[in-house]
This record gives C-alpha cells, structure tokens and sequence, in this order.
C-alpha cells in the first residue's frame, strides 16, 4: 500500500531521523485524525479513505538502550509536534522539519517502539 493511500486510510507512519546524541534514537510519526465516520465504519467492520484527513505529527527521542524494551518510556523527550488540517499542510511541515517523505514506513516496519 502506498503512503498517501495508508494515510488516507487513517493508519500511521513512522520515519527515523537523526539523533541529537550518537546514544539516542528519534522519530517522526503521522497519526491521522480520526472522525466520527471513521468510528462508525469501524463498528460496521471496514475502513474508509479520506482526501480531507488532518494530521498529528510528533517528533521523539529516545535512549537507545531502552527502544527495544517495556519501559522505552523513560528519558523520552518530544521534540516537537504539529498539526496539519490537510495533505497540502501536510508536506508544509514535514518541508520545514526536514524530514523527506520517502523515509516513511508502516510502524511495523521501522524500530519505533510506540
């Protein structure tokens, strides 16, 4: 599945970026926003696709020693967030935050630990 196609489906994407510290790991992830739609196509058991998402975008780092574990949770720090009403906006923060798009993937694909 594509990018755009898995966004507007509502799932998450995640890409690694770079560290402040050569110990520490960090990432970028896009949730989509769900609406009031979406909950009630998941009760009727499909998904629906939405040109019109916004976005939540985070950006965390972590202490390498612990990404792998239960408690990847201590020493986190988020960088920084960001919402964006649209796909346009969209590519407008990850454009100032220096994150390509072609670095992400599907979470389960990467090492990201949420």
């Amino acid at each position: 599945m594509d990018k755009l196609t898995a966004l507007r489906l509502g799932r998450r994407l995640v890409a690694e970026v770079p560290a402040s510290r050569p110990e520490r790991r960090a990432f970028v992830d896009i949730a989509a926003r769900q609406s009031e739609a979406d909950v009630r196509a998941g009760e009727e058991g499909w998904i629906r696709s939405d040109v019109e998402r916004s976005f939540r975008l985070e950006h965390w780092e972590y202490d390498s020693e612990r990404i792998d574990g239960f408690d990847y949770d201590i020493g986190a720090v988020l960088i920084g967030f960001a919402d964006a009403t649209d796909e346009s906006e969209l590519i407008t923060v990850l454009s100032a935050w220096g994150v390509p798009s072609d670095l992400f993937v599907n979470p389960w694909d990467s090492d990201d630990p949420r």
